[in-house]
């Protein structure tokens, strides 16, 4: 991903009051600002493609498309179905490193069950117009619905070997986190996926693809230049 088109785009999103003015002074030095997307409802995730545009989505169920910088969002249609409710909607996206390639399009959402929405992952191909998600699909899920609207998680990180991890929230299910601490249940973990939704991971004793357990909910997650995992999650303290 490019980091500084990445930053630029997260101020522009994020940081609204301070676009008035155009440098504006960080612990890391002063940060230059540029509006390249507006009209936007609680976006959620952003993903870029190799010419130059972006995907954003919204947590209401849209996605949309930027050609560029300061024009006009194109609505992409064929996502998922999504539950929204509470922290819950659509969520995060990826552009995998072959997209070129294989047009992937990664997204993840609160899909609806009956015992409450479950933390999801799917894919489908870009159009070529880029107008439509085509032959969307849930590749992974999590076993077990939830009621309320808290802690989803839903971050998503490419591995080198193409493999994705997925960021599992606890769903809010209380401080002694009993779920989370289960490595047989989906609330509270990494996922680790193959580019097929197949378990890349098979620790013992725990539910096929958790790669990690015990988290509260993890929103933030990146590799280092050693390819190592790293998450930042949400803490009532």
């Amino acid at each position: 991903m490019p980091h500084a088109p990445f930053l630029c785009l997260a101020a522009a999103l994020a940081a609204a009051p301070a676009l008035a003015q155009s440098v504006i002074d960080t612990s890391a030095g002063p940060m230059q600002v540029d509006l390249v997307a507006e009209g936007l409802d609680e976006p959620w995730g952003i993903g870029f493609l190799p010419d130059g545009s972006f995907l954003v989505t919204e947590r209401g169920g849209t996605i949309k498309r930027f050609a560029a910088p300061g024009a006009g969002p194109i609505v992409i249609g064929g996502g998922p179905e999504v539950e929204v409710d509470g922290q819950g909607g659509l969520l995060d996206i990826l552009i995998p490193a072959d997209f070129a390639t294989s047009r992937e399009v990664w997204l993840t959402y609160a899909e609806p069950r009956d015992a409450g929405p479950v933390t999801a992952v799917g894919k489908g191909r870009l159009s070529a117009d880029g107008s439509a998600l085509e032959d969307f699909g849930t590749l992974f899920a999590i076993p077990e619905g939830s009621s309320g609207g808290r802690h989803f998680g839903s971050r998503l990180v490419e591995a080198s070997d193409g493999t994705v991890f997925l960021t599992v929230g606890d769903r809010g299910t209380g401080p002694d986190g009993t779920e989370a601490q289960d490595p047989m249940r989906g609330e509270g973990k990494v996922i680790h996926l193959t580019r097929d939704g197949r378990p890349a991971t098979a620790l013992e004793g725990a539910l096929p693809g958790v790669f990690s357990w015990g988290h509260r909910n993890a929103q933030g997650a990146a590799l280092d230049l050693e390819g190592r995992l790293w998450i930042v999650e949400h803490g009532a303290r």
